[in-house]
């Protein structure tokens, strides 16, 4: 029986990871990020998918660790 925990992992996971490559990107390819922002239109585009998706796939990956420690947790007490 499934409950979503994998999904939730996997979902977190793959946008973390969208995050982070996004973020690379606007660090190296794009031209960097200096104090009044992105260098070039496509920086600010890849700053903002950065922005959106890290904290968003951050919650969704920790719910599914919860998740996934009290299903490993209600088995054990079976």
């Amino acid at each position: 029986m499934t409950d979503g925990t994998t999904q939730l992992l996997r979902g977190g996971a793959s946008i973390v990871g969208t995050g982070l490559v996004a973020l690379v990107l606007v660090l190296t390819v794009f031209g960097g990020v200096t104090r009044t922002g992105a260098h070039s239109n496509s920086g600010w585009l890849a700053l903002v998918v950065a922005l959106m998706c890290l904290p968003f796939g951050a919650l969704l990956l920790l719910l599914g660790v919860a998740k996934w420690l009290r299903n490993r947790r209600l088995a054990q007490r079976q």
